[in-house]
């Protein structure tokens, strides 16, 4: 590598660490500023939006930030989108915890010199539950519903052979019955490839940053009595429920990753990435993926590496892609096992197309 090179790459390594740090200040001042000493777990709104996307990525322990190379770098780093120069499509499937049901559907469209697009969407949903209450707490022969959406669109633009930044703007819903909250949240993403240590790759993404979601809706419609101890008073006024607003789920990410091993036939990628989130402890995902003939796929990672008390942990999984049918398309299929500890396992499925 030239001497010139050689400046590009730390130059513009050294532009991905301050924006890593950057970032990691802006969480670190939202996060301080809300007086947190301890995990927070539980305290925000629409936490579907932590959800892990793809088979990949949960093979791989969810290390997977600066290594996305495919349309579920929509959820995990917009920027990688640039990567990408036809049109990708990928469609996922999660059996996640206590019978709920996680998708994920994401398209990328690259639009030459003029960046790249993507479309995507996540969705948390659950089978109907029977309305109980004091009097029937077998039920009313009510049933209620409860579900997530979030809808994406993701701009993405190299802006040099090797750094890419990307942006995504998305719509958050979340449902309980007749109640309902929503609003509006922003991912941001940067990505970039060195010759270093065998091709290291630098990933950062912030996500989430966004308005809060407060629950609203005909259920928080109530009547009272002014005066209960008064007889003859009206005990149908009309009033309404006022719910607490709660912020969305901040999280920094910081990945590097890999190839130990790069020949035309085997690929060995090993990947690591620190999560600073605003609801939970800090911790490190690590994993690694082997390839054969860019056809069979193993991968293997730990989520939560640094929380003792963290119910994900060790993950699994494989795949197959054909060589492009008919020229153009090119079809893969993925699995990824997850231990959930006491939660149990989660399995996830995932098509892939690429023309």
């Amino acid at each position: 590598m030239s001497n010139n090179n050689r400046r590009s790459v730390l130059a513009n390594t050294g532009k991905v660490i301050v924006l890593g740090a950057a970032m990691s200040l802006v969480c670190n001042s939202i996060v301080r500023s809300q007086g947190i000493d301890v995990s927070k777990s539980g305290t925000t709104a629409a936490t579907f939006l932590e959800i892990g996307v793809g088979a990949q990525a949960a093979g791989m322990g969810s290390a997977y930030v600066s290594v996305a190379d495919n349309a579920t770098g929509l959820y995990w780093n917009p920027s990688v989108i640039a990567t990408l120069d036809r049109v990708d499509v990928a469609v996922a499937h999660t059996n996640w915890i206590a019978d709920t049901q996680f998708d994920f559907a994401g398209i990328v469209v690259p639009l030459a010199d003029f960046g790249t697009l993507g479309f995507s969407m996540t969705s948390l949903s659950m089978s109907d539950m029977k309305v109980r209450t004091v009097d029937f707490p077998e039920g009313t022969g009510e049933y209620f519903s409860a579900g997530d959406l979030a809808a994406a669109i993701s701009y993405s633009r190299r802006l040099t052979d090797r750094f890419a930044i990307g942006i995504t703007v998305k719509y958050v819903q979340q449902s309980i019955w007749h109640e309902h909250a929503a609003g509006f949240a922003v991912d941001i993403g940067t990505i970039f490839k060195t010759d270093l240590l065998g091709g290291l790759t630098i990933g950062a993404t912030l996500s989430n940053f966004g308005t809060g979601m407060q629950m609203a809706g005909r259920d928080a419609r109530r009547f009272v009595r002014i005066d209960p101890t008064m007889q003859g008073t009206n005990d149908r006024i009309p009033a309404a429920l006022e719910f607490d607003t709660w912020s969305l789920p901040l999280l920094f990410q910081f990945g590097v990753s890999t190839r130990v091993l790069d020949n035309a036939e085997y690929r060995w990628i090993v990947a690591a990435d620190a999560l600073h989130p605003n609801d939970n402890y800090e911790s490190v995902n690590v994993g690694s993926e082997f390839a054969y003939a860019d056809f069979l796929f193993l991968r293997a990672g730990y989520q939560s590496l640094l929380q003792s008390d963290a119910e994900a942990g060790l993950s699994f999984g494989g795949g197959m892609a054909t060589s492009d049918f008919l020229g153009t398309l090119r079809l893969s299929f993925d699995y990824a096992y997850q231990d959930m500890g006491r939660l149990q396992s989660v399995h996830v499925f995932m098509l892939g197309f690429r023309f």
